[in-house]
């Protein structure tokens, strides 16, 4: 059905809220990525690590179930996130509210090769993890972006960040960082593709789309408008995130056993770690010191890849986060290409590193 029947043609005003929305993302993401990135750039290539990780622990183990791990896990894993966090509420409040909605769909809301291509080109310099993009994905999605470049933006985010496939190479060998491109292009293009597909079926709100509907009418931007955006979108995404996050925290033992090198090198832990992988949530470029960490306590090449791939593109909190704007049955279809994509890798990773 279409969603108006005109556009408005955006005038000095819009211009002006659009400037301010590029300066909220550049300036935004130059402090909450790019600048640290670069500074931990050189710390990586020296020393070969990014640090324990806190969701295995120094000791080769998470803690033991209880209130106690979901607090030290949420504490740790806020630190890192919460500036990106404010950073991805904000560009999302911005898409809804400072850009014309009508250019947002000519550039990315129709189904087919240039909307894609043009999230997935807007993802990478982005660098967000997936929970930290959710919002901007929940305004890709009500400002009628097509599904397809919806899913792109969101898993080109954290699976071809150009830092944390640096990092990678750094610490765990440029073999691993070039396996991980090859792969992280197939999955966000594949997954991409995919999500045109459903695009034409249905949305979470049960409202038909098809290919090519009518532009939708600008409103005029307002810095009320923009406020109002960021609290909609902190009130309906953050509690459920922090709720979901500390659970994980709490029962990550169950989720990452002791390791040792006879269960590390059993098949059935590659499609343990597929699904877990899908579902556990980290910061950016967290899988790197959980895949280092456990290579040394035995784990094996084949859980490695498949957990270098699965843990960074998706996660049980991202699929909350957004579960209002996509389909949840499209959601579950994303999570399985993911838990696919790593099992491949997984199977790549023993054969060819």
């Amino acid at each position: 059905m279409a969603v108006s029947q005109r556009s408005v043609t955006p005038g000095k005003n819009y211009r002006g809220a659009a400037a301010i929305f590029v300066v909220i993302a550049v300036v935004g993401v130059f402090y909450a990525k790019w600048y640290p990135y670069y500074l931990k750039t050189f710390v990586t290539a020296s020393t070969h690590t990014l640090g324990p990780s806190f969701i295995i622990g120094a000791n080769g183990h998470p803690p033991a179930v209880g209130w106690m791990a979901a607090w030290t896990f949420f504490l740790g894993y806020f630190k890192d996130i919460w500036i990106a966090l404010i950073v991805g509420i904000l560009v999302g409040a911005g898409l809804q509210t400072l850009l014309p909605a009508s250019w947002l769909y000519r550039m990315m809301g129709r189904v087919g090769v240039k909307s894609r291509a043009l999230a997935i080109a807007a993802a990478v310099p982005s660098m967000m993890c997936t929970c930290c993009s959710s919002p901007v994905v929940v305004s890709m999605k009500k400002q009628n972006l097509s599904t397809g470049a919806t899913l792109g933006y969101w898993l080109a985010n954290p699976v071809l960040n150009p830092a944390t496939i640096i990092f990678m190479g750094f610490v765990l060998g440029w073999d691993w960082a070039l396996l991980r491109i090859v792969m992280g292009f197939v999955l966000v293009i594949g997954v991409s593709w995919a999500g045109d597909g459903w695009m034409n079926k249905s949305t979470a709100s049960g409202i038909a789309e098809v290919a090519h509907v009518d532009a939708p009418v600008d409103e005029a931007p307002t810095f009320k408008r923009f406020a109002l955006t960021v609290g909609k979108l902190v009130v309906r995404l953050i509690p459920e995130y922090v709720i979901i996050v500390a659970v994980l925290g709490a029962v990550r033992l169950w989720l990452f056993p002791t390791m040792n090198p006879h269960l590390g090198h059993s098949l059935w832990l590659m499609l343990v770690f597929a699904v877990v992988g899908t579902l556990f949530v980290i910061p950016t470029a967290g899988e790197i010191p959980i895949v280092q960490t456990l290579l040394t306590y035995g784990l094996g090449l084949g859980s490695a890849g498949v957990l270098m791939m699965t843990l960074p593109a998706v996660s049980l909190p991202s699929m909350a986060m957004v579960s209002k704007q996509l389909a949840r049955k499209d959601l579950l279809k994303v999570a399985v290409m993911v838990a696919l994509a790593g099992l491949v890798t997984g199977l790549l990773a023993m054969w060819l590193l």
